[in-house]
């Protein structure tokens, strides 16, 4: 991950593109591994804030959409799209 490096601050500012380490228990990582490993999921990185001199990253587990799911959502957003093409000429 890259961080930019603080502006005001001096030569000992840490590179930008170094390694970061993973702060989880060995068991943690084993059920995340797990769980990715299984069709259709994917480790998902949620939030992203500061905490000290720390940069603490929240992450989720996130299952596809399936394509059933998937022709609903354009069928919804084309509904929209028709809908406020409309309201359009009316106005």
């Amino acid at each position: 991950m890259h961080i930019s490096p603080y502006e005001q601050g001096n030569i000992f500012n840490k590179d930008p593109l170094r390694d970061r380490k993973l702060l989880l228990n060995k068991s943690e990582i084993n059920k995340l591994v797990g769980l990715i490993k299984q069709k259709g999921y994917t480790l998902v990185p949620i939030c992203l804030y500061f905490s000290g001199n720390f940069i603490k990253l929240e992450l989720g587990i996130g299952k596809g959409k399936k394509l059933y799911d998937k022709r609903e959502d354009i069928a919804k957003k084309d509904a929209q799209m028709r809908i406020q093409k409309e309201f359009g000429k009316r106005v």
